[in-house]
């Protein structure tokens, strides 16, 4: 596996871990308690979420993108 295809491969890693806390925080349960006791906010933490599932879609395509002089089957 090259660097690149390593690097890659460990970001994916970390963004999922970000995604799964994220879910475990559950944000929207958070929104039907008082502002006043949110630990963080609930729609920073969707946005949040949105912007990793965007990012981790990403990485997979630069993982299975073809480098140059590859030849498609």
């Amino acid at each position: 596996m090259s660097s690149e295809s390593n690097f890659l491969h460990e970001l994916k890693v970390v963004i999922e871990a970000e995604v799964v806390m994220i879910e475990e925080s559950r944000p929207e349960e958070a929104g039907a308690t008082p502002v006043t006791e949110w630990l963080f906010d609930p729609l920073e933490a969707q946005r949040e979420q949105i912007g990793l599932r965007g990012l981790h879609d990403a990485v997979e395509v630069l993982e299975h993108n073809l480098r140059p002089g590859d030849h498609a089957d």
